[in-house]
């Protein structure tokens, strides 16, 4: 330890200079090379699997860089210098996707308020009563982020952007000395992704220096001042942020939505009369919360139905109602195509494609991507025997579909983020599903692979599939999108034809 001087020892500068990350055999970062300084707000940008989470983890000291003799970590703060994160960890703010995960995995289901009560002591879950005084800092920080109202629910009882919410709070009630936001932005509403950007503006009044992820040109503030970009773990910019190359990652793709104005006609579609399912009056409760009510609508082949509204709203609730994960209150119907009393409704599942963020979580991280994707032919979290040669090249074939044969024998562990949300797609689609529920599809994943992406939900609508779709990005919506669902508080505010575009969308949730 040497001690220096600083012009700045509120918070955390860090310094890294030739680091290399191995995972699994597999080089993932290679000689980067990087300062964050105090004052210095950071765009991390790059394609999906070029190591921007791993990066991030390495600073928090999640995870240590291989060890070539070459190495080095630099952690300056209150003028002392210190050679690992080890000294200066609980003072770094780390949010990812894979915190959110934990809770889910774990089932820790706190309220709001004990949940950002841990960020005070820095624990995963809470370990002592909260104070008078620690109340206090908690309301406050919720109210900064205006979600105030949510402190007395549960957290798996949030959707997907609170939830988001509440770990940025969790963050911010620690008093970080430096911020690491890992696609902080992805699944908030329109209002939710402007107050985590306001706030975002706000901290150029601070010193504070943070970093954030991210594949959407919306979600750039215009407080950040720099930007790093990687490309296969090796970085090829790190500078200001006004002569950064972002155009490849975080385009606007759907900039014309003349297409948007009317659906267009599915290519085959199929002449069943028959609703593959239908709700009636349909009222789910999640630990006592009301998250919908009286809910009425039917979907049959070929029709492509879009789910939007407000972050709370109970979209994800719905798709995971249709799926079966969550059952519908008395007084309420749904009927699924050939489940009568006696059939098993894992007999529907195996007919159903899923993509939602719950399942990141609920895969083992050792599986491999064959196992995860030959899984989705029996409707299974892993395999609970051994593949059949029909498994294995029923997986082989959607995985070519979707481009992953490279990526066949790796674990989840290897993958990042969005690699792996591509992997779910390839389960979803492995049994060629007569219905495809889709949940904020397209989070976490770069500019190329979205529009990848959504031309194959376009072929699958084509050929007949079914497709219930959730989000928050008025482009994203599929062109042959036939019906619409917009919810808010639990209702169905709008259940039919989908409507033509009111306005040109090019931002977040419009």
């Amino acid at each position: 330890m040497q001690r220096m001087k600083s012009a700045d020892e509120r918070y955390v500068e860090v310094r890294l200079a030739n680091i290399d990350l191995e995972r699994e055999g597999r080089t993932v970062l290679q000689d980067v090379r990087w300062t964050i300084r105090p004052g210095e707000r950071w765009v991390l940008a790059g394609g999906n699997g070029a190591g921007k989470t791993q990066l991030l983890k390495l600073i928090a000291g999640a995870v240590w860089p291989t060890p070539t003799g070459r190495e080095m970590r630099r952690y300056r703060w209150r003028g002392e210098l210190w050679p690992s994160p080890f000294e200066v960890k609980e003072e770094i703010g780390y949010i990812g996707p894979e915190r959110q995960d934990k809770y889910e995995r774990y089932g820790w289901n706190h309220t709001v308020e004990q949940i950002v009560g841990t960020g005070l002591y820095r624990t995963d879950i809470p370990l002592d009563p909260l104070d008078s005084a620690d109340h206090r800092r908690i309301h406050a920080v919720l109210a900064r982020l205006a979600v105030d109202a949510l402190a007395a629910r549960r957290f798996l009882s949030l959707s997907y952007g609170e939830r988001r919410l509440v770990l940025l709070a969790r963050a911010l009630a620690s008093r970080p000395k430096l911020l690491l936001l890992d696609e902080l932005l992805n699944g908030l509403d329109e209002i939710n992704h402007a107050r985590a950007v306001r706030w975002l503006e706000h901290t150029k009044r601070s010193r504070v220096p943070w970093v954030l992820a991210t594949h959407r040109v919306e979600d750039m503030p215009g407080s950040a001042t720099h930007a790093l970009v990687l490309e296969k773990g090796r970085v090829v910019y790190s500078g200001a942020l006004r002569r950064a190359p972002l155009e490849r990652w975080l385009n606007a793709e759907y900039d014309d939505l003349s297409s948007a104005a009317a659906p267009k006609k599915n290519r085959r579609r199929s002449t069943s009369q028959c609703p593959l399912v239908r709700l009636t009056n349909a009222s789910v409760y999640l630990d006592e919360h009301l998250a919908l009510e009286k809910i009425s609508f039917e979907v049959r082949a070929g029709e492509c139905w879009v789910v939007h509204g407000r972050n709370g709203s109970g979209k994800t609730t719905l798709l995971r109602a249709l799926y079966g994960d969550h059952g519908v209150a008395t007084g309420g119907r749904i009927e699924r195509a050939g489940i009568e009393p006696g059939v098993p409704l894992e007999v529907f599942k195996r007919r159903v494609g899923i993509v939602a963020p719950h399942l990141q979580a609920d895969h083992p991280q050792h599986l491999t991507v064959a196992e995860v994707v030959q899984s989705g032919r029996h409707a299974s979290i892993g395999l609970n025997d051994p593949p059949t040669a029909a498994d294995r090249a029923a997986a082989r074939r959607s995985l070519a579909f979707f481009g992953l044969a490279a990526l066949a024998t790796r674990t989840l562990r290897e993958l990042s983020y969005g690699q792996l949300r591509r992997v779910l797609f390839a389960r979803a689609w492995v049994r060629r599903p007569d219905l495809l529920l889709l949940d904020e599809p397209f989070s976490g994943v770069d500019g190329p692979t979205r529009q990848s992406l959504r031309s194959q939900v376009e072929a699958m609508v084509g050929d007949g599939t079914a497709v219930i779709m959730t989000t928050h990005h008025r482009p994203e919506w599929p062109d042959s999108t036939t019906h619409e669902l917009e919810l808010a508080g639990g209702h169905a505010k709008y259940v039919g034809l989908a409507r033509p575009a009111r306005r040109r969308a090019s931002g977040v949730g419009k």
